[in-house]
């Protein structure tokens, strides 16, 4: 039980972390981490196929969105 509050407390401080961060690359950096709390959290609630499409689709998403912000 307690590595799913620490898998929580992760996600929820990363959570507060991305919308804190000044830069946005660090800010993209602790949305990926957050995903992948909360896919993690999935997983341990035993719904495997709602974490790896939750990983698939978010994360990719969050790599598209790097790249958008290193070429700006």
């Amino acid at each position: 039980m307690e590595i799913f509050y620490f898998f929580a407390f992760s996600a929820i401080l990363s959570g507060i972390m991305v919308i804190s961060a000044l830069n946005p690359v660090h800010s993209v950096l602790w949305l990926i981490l957050a995903f992948a709390s909360a896919a993690v959290l999935f997983i341990m609630l035993e719904v495997e196929f709602i974490a790896l499409i939750f990983l698939i689709v978010y994360v990719g998403a969050i790599a598209i969105l790097f790249l958008f912000v290193i070429m700006m």
